[in-house]
């Protein structure tokens, strides 16, 4: 995932937002924003044409960029004072954008309209910041291995099972690399530059990828074990080299399994869909491989906020209320940004969604006992950190450093990032 700002200069932006004015904002106009692919753009623009059917009175824009650009470009919208009313945030941002009074706050809205009585003090906390509601939660999800059921058929070997060990997924991935006996494909993708598997692997170990004041919370032999069990898998033919993991921009329409280059990916539960939407292959879904303690966790996928310089800032909530809750949303929404927190929306989704929407349900539940405690929200110069993982494993990859020397390099570098953040 690539920024264009520093978090630094993300946080900055934010805080010049806060103070602009709203005067760019139209009466009888709602401007939507999201990041995502053309799956979600489809569900979305569905979703907003279901609301201006029912509110013709109001004006609805969507706006969406994939997640590289989408930073950049509402950090340059809040400090001009043009950000869109309704936006889609991250639990990596909300803390900083809220705090930085870019963001209204949502309980003076609540119950009328925004009414989320159904969605449980759990769910509802996943959006509060200083005791506050800033965001809404679309969509439950936790990080998930996907692996092509297609391919694991046709070479008779068992798929990765909830709660495998990391020597466990080795051997599978080296397995179905050798059964395919394909020049150029691989038992899994190089997840060495994927930083929430990196997490669950340090949590697994018993340790935060960030303490609670914002500090690095891996170790350097954490770092060393983690960049050596991919250098490994890479020397035995089970991930790809370097070259090819290039390729991977961390979209589901660049991603190894959808170029058809590996079995496995690491990526988020809710994401199954758009995978799916881009391979005949039949996917399935299972967690990452486990430490000695719980490594994964529960987290909004994405939330809906409102921007604090909104002109609508009622008819926002409205809306919000209407996608979070609204029966005609739910079924154009799907479970693509997340199994919802409303008990009503997934009763109504349960028996009527695809097969693959169904898995997703189903394996937030069953991912249950590998579930530890939802984490501190990711500290100011983390996402530094997301690029930093990517680059130093890259060098790895291509023979231009060692593993010692990767670790060392970047447990140095993220501790200078995070105290200079």
């Amino acid at each position: 995932m690539i920024h264009h700002v520093s978090r630094r200069g993300l946080i900055a932006l934010a805080g010049a937002g806060a103070v602009s004015s709203g005067a760019l904002a139209q009466a009888g106009r709602l401007r939507v924003t999201w990041w995502g692919g053309a799956d979600r753009a489809r569900r979305t623009r569905a979703a907003l044409e279901a609301w201006g059917r029912l509110n013709p009175g109001m004006q609805v824009e969507g706006e969406t960029v994939g997640w590289g650009d989408y930073w950049t470009r509402l950090a340059t919208q809040v400090a001009g004072g043009n950000a869109p009313d309704v936006i889609q945030m991250d639990y990596r941002y909300i803390h900083e954008y809220a705090r930085r009074r870019a963001l209204r706050p949502l309980d003076e809205f609540m119950p009328e309209p925004l009414d989320l009585r159904d969605f449980g003090d759990a769910n509802l906390d996943l959006g509060r910041v200083d005791g506050r509601l800033f965001g809404v939660a679309m969509g439950i999800n936790s990080t998930a291995m996907l692996f092509d059921a297609t391919v694991f058929e046709r070479l008779r070997i068992a798929p990765p099972a909830v709660g495998i060990a990391w020597a466990q997924f080795a051997e599978i991935a080296t397995a179905v690399a050798r059964g395919a006996g394909r020049r150029g494909y691989f038992g899994t993708m190089d997840g060495g530059m994927h930083e929430p598997g990196f997490e669950v692997w340090v949590r697994g170990r018993g340790h935060p990828l960030y303490t609670e004041d914002g500090r690095v919370g891996f170790t350097r032999d954490d770092a060393a074990e983690w960049f050596d069990f991919w250098d490994r898998l890479r020397r035995a033919g089970a991930a790809p080299p370097g070259d090819i993991t290039a390729l991977d921009r961390q979209t589901a329409e660049t991603s190894m399994l959808v170029t058809n280059r590996a079995a496995m990916i690491f990526t988020h539960s809710n994401l199954l869909i758009a995978h799916q939407g881009l391979t005949q292959n039949r996917l399935g879904m299972t967690s990452y491989p486990r430490g000695e303690r719980p490594g994964q966790y529960y987290k909004p996928s994405m939330l809906l906020s409102l921007s604090a310089t909104s002109a609508n800032a009622r008819e926002g909530a409205r809306l919000v209320d209407f996608l979070s809750t609204g029966a005609a949303a739910g079924e154009a929404l799907g479970v693509e940004r997340g199994v919802p927190p409303s008990a009503s929306r997934r009763e109504a989704l349960v028996n009527t969604v695809p097969e693959a929407d169904r898995v997703q349900i189903a394996y937030i539940a069953d991912v249950a006992p590998m579930i530890g405690a939802l984490p501190p929200p990711p500290p100011r110069g983390a996402g530094e950190i997301e690029q930093l993982i990517r680059r130093v494993n890259e060098r790895v990859a291509f023979g231009q450093l060692r593993v010692p020397q990767a670790a060392e390099e970047f447990t140095a570098e993220a501790g200078r990032v995070l105290a200079r953040a």
